[in-house]
This record gives structure tokens, C-alpha cells and sequence, in this order.
């Protein structure tokens, strides 16, 4: 016997017929024996209508203003995944399954006072771990818990990710399942690829990487947070019958294992390529080559909730001159443009120049650390396509390149067959 968090995402509970199916992939599991924790999204598309219906709320008595507060937000978006865990545990009682609903605060999920982007401080898994012991099924709702003003609050988009892992790792889980849309993590985007290939197992750096600059497969806060407690976790598809040979195999499951890379017997030395679209690059020039000017061009974009990226430094002959080079998403170029012009004296630079459409591409893999020529390899095979490349950053475990954005589709293609990743 063990025990298993299974979470579902919307696109899986989006109608009751699919969340019938979702309550056969969960009997499944009693049925075996495990003792089992179910985490669900809202319904697709749920969140976008109720954050609509926050966003087109007049949000002042009299006036036209942008705001709301944010904990009544919350309250709103928070309802999705209550009407979701409620029907799923409903329809598991009328499959003769023990099973309860559980909303955040019930547990209760403590986090932050940051509504609408709470991070999870404390989870209290002792009530829920007496009733999974007596025979029950919790079925929690995602993304939700409970601020230090006792207010209802959520964790961002995505959160029912972060949810699952964070409850795994309160309830000594054996493992975390990701049941979604696809089968598991592939070595690129199948749409681009049709070659890529499904990985038996992947390390928790890798996942990271590969979530943070693209995959859609999995939140970045959910791989940090199971890669902080060892929660070993798979990517299942929840459109497989439930019944289907191996479905129930409590150690080698269909789907893509997310684990301590010490696991990982045979290591590639680039287990995936990911790709980030809408990216932009903004280039200060001619700044004065002083100690404090990283500081004054950062601080202020960090301040104003703009993320950077990539970042180039080059400094001039006589080394009094610098100029300065990074990524930002191309939705913020205009609002970090006004910043660093707002900033403009303090910083010291001449010109301030930006380019959007751009894609940033990446090669991830922990056999990297081991290889030598893996970078020269790409560049080679970019050369070859004729494509140009605008910037470069590595990392001990990825090398991520700068181009422009008709040529994303190409790239990906270029760098999966270069490396074999198109090869079974």
C-alpha cells in the first residue's frame, strides 16, 4: 500500500463526463489499496470567466477605476476549484467510494498575505492523513488556502501544481501523479516535432530549466517545490482509460517520472529543448563603466515587477564605456523602456534601444556538466540553418540562445536532431 496525491487539471475535470473519468483513474487506486489524496483544478476555462467577471466589476462606487481589492478577488477566482472538488467528490460516492471535499482553509494550506499570488508557508496534513488512514479520499481544491488576515487566497495561475506537490510533501507522499492533457515530458514540443520523444524519467533541475524557459507541462513553483522535498512526481495523461494495461503500476506508471537525478541511470547530455516566445531585447549604450550602474539599471525594472532575462555586458576599447544588453518579455517593453528613461540620469546611459518578436531557445540537460563542445554544437548547426544569433547565456546544465522569431520553428527542429534527441 501506498500513499498517492493525484492531481487534475482543468482541461481533465472540464465537463461531468470527464470528471467520471477522473473518478475511475481515482477508484483505480483505492481499489489497489493506496491510500489517496486527489487535488483539482477548476473546470476549463472557469478561472478566466470569474477573473472576468472581477476585471469588468465596477471596482470604486462612482468612479472608473482600475482597482479591487485583491482578497475579494480572491473569494471569486477561489470558487472554481470548490464546485470542482465538491462534483468529483460526489462522484465518487456514487461509485461507493469513501470521499470528502476539502477547500483550503479546511486543511488549512497557510500561506503569505500576497493575494493573487500567495506562496504556501505551512500545510497541516494531520486531520487528512487520520481520514485517508480510516478509508477516505480527500479530494482538495487547488490553488487556494488561507492568508494570515484568515482571508481566502490564491496562488497565481497554475497553482493547483503547486498545490498538489506542496500537499504530497505534507502527507509524506510516495509519489506525486500530474495527470493533464499530455502523456508526460517530451524532448520538445510535439507540435513543432512531430520526432520528439516521450522521457521515461527527467531530473528535478532539468524539469525546472525546461519549465522556466517555456514547457507549458508543469508550473515552475510545483518542480521547485518538489525538487526542495524530494517529491518524486509523474506527468500522466488523464485521457487514458483508466483501466488500461499499466495504469496501475505502482512503480513504473505510463507518463514521464520527475525525480533526484541520481535515480536517473544513463544520464543523455541534453535530455530537451524548450523555446520562449514574445521575448524582447533592450540595449543601453555608451553607460559610464562604474561600480553601482548594474544596480541602478536593475533595481528600478525589479521594483516595477519586470522580469529580465539574458544579460550582455560589453565594455568598450579604452574600458570607460560600456553597453548593456537584455531580455525582457515583449509585454513589458514599453512599461521598462519608461523606466529606465524615468532613471535615465542616475544610470548614465546615452541611447536606449528595443527589439521585440524575438525567441529565446533553449538546451537543457545535466550531462552537460561532463561534456565538452555541447555549445559549439549548437552554434555549428544554427550557422548551417542561417540563423543569426543576437545573444548567449549558459548555465552549468543549459545554454539558451537569442534569435529572432521567424526562425523559433527551425531552431527547434535544428538543435533536436543535433543532438539525436529525434532518435529512439
Amino acid at each position: 500500500m501506498a500513499r498517492i496525491v493525484m492531481k487534475f487539471g482543468g482541461t481533465s475535470v472540464a465537463d461531468l463526463d470527464r470528471i467520471k473519468n477522473v473518478a475511475r483513474h481515482v477508484k483505480r487506486e483505492v481499489d489497489a489499496g493506496h491510500e489517496v489524496a486527489v487535488v483539482v483544478s477548476a473546470m476549463s476555462g472557469k478561472t478566466n470567466e470569474l477573473v472576468g467577471w472581477v476585471q469588468n466589476t465596477p471596482k470604486v462606487i462612482g468612479a472608473n477605476s482600475p482597482f479591487y481589492d485583491a482578497r475579494e478577488y480572491d473569494a471569486v477566482v477561489a470558487s472554481g476549484e470548490q464546485v470542482t472538488s465538491g462534483l468529483l467528490a460526489i462522484a465518487l460516492q456514487s461509485m461507493g467510494i469513501n470521499a470528502r471535499s476539502w477547500q483550503g482553509w479546511q486543511i488549512p494550506i497557510r500561506t503569505d498575505n500576497a493575494h493573487g499570488a500567495a506562496r504556501i508557508m505551512e500545510i497541516d496534513g494531520a486531520d487528512i492523513i487520520k481520514r485517508m488512514g480510516e478509508g477516505q479520499v480527500a479530494v482538495v481544491a487547488g490553488f487556494q488556502g488561507l492568508g494570515p488576515d484568515n482571508r481566502i487566497s490564491t496562488l497565481g495561475r497554475g497553482g493547483s501544481d503547486t498545490s498538489a506537490v506542496a500537499i504530497a510533501a505534507a502527507l509524506k507522499a510516495d509519489r506525486c501523479d500530474i495527470y493533464t492533457d499530455v502523456d508526460g515530458v517530451y524532448t520538445t514540443d510535439p507540435r513543432i516535432e512531430p520526432k520528439a520523444r516521450r522521457l521515461k524519467k527527467i531530473a528535478f533541475e532539468e524539469m525546472l530549466e525546461m519549465a522556466s524557459l517555456g514547457a507549458k507541462v508543469l508550473q515552475v513553483r510545483s518542480v521547485e517545490l518538489a525538487m526542495v522535498h524530494k517529491v518524486r512526481t509523474f506527468v500522466r495523461s488523464s485521457f487514458e482509460d483508466p483501466d488500461a494495461p499499466g495504469m496501475g503500476d505502482l512503480l513504473n506508471p505510463p507518463g514521464t517520472l520527475i525525480c533526484d537525478e541520481d535515480e536517473i541511470v544513463e544520464q543523455e547530455v541534453v535530455t530537451g529543448i524548450a523555446y520562449a516566445k514574445d521575448e524582447a531585447q533592450i540595449s543601453l549604450r555608451r553607460l559610464a563603466d562604474r561600480p553601482g550602474v548594474s544596480a541602478a539599471i536593475f533595481g528600478p525594472l525589479a521594483e516595477s515587477h519586470i522580469n529580465v532575462d539574458m544579460i550582455v555586458q560589453n565594455i568598450s576599447e579604452d574600458g570607460s564605456k560600456t553597453d548593456m544588453t537584455f531580455t525582457v518579455p515583449s509585454g513589458d517593453v514599453d512599461k521598462a523602456i519608461k523606466v529606465l528613461s524615468d532613471n535615465k540620469e542616475k544610470i548614465g546611459y546615452d541611447v536606449a534601444q528595443s527589439e521585440s518578436g524575438l525567441v529565446k531557445v533553449s538546451v537543457i540537460g545535466i550531462g552537460m556538466r561532463s561534456h565538452a563542445g555541447v555549445a559549439a554544437t549548437a552554434f555549428r548547426a544554427l550557422a548551417e540553418k542561417g540563423i543569426n544569433i543576437k545573444a548567449i547565456t549558459t548555465s552549468e546544465i543549459k545554454i539558451s540562445i537569442l534569435i529572432d522569431g521567424p526562425y523559433a520553428e527551425l531552431a527547434v527542429r535544428t538543435l533536436h536532431s543535433c543532438y539525436g534527441l529525434d532518435k529512439n
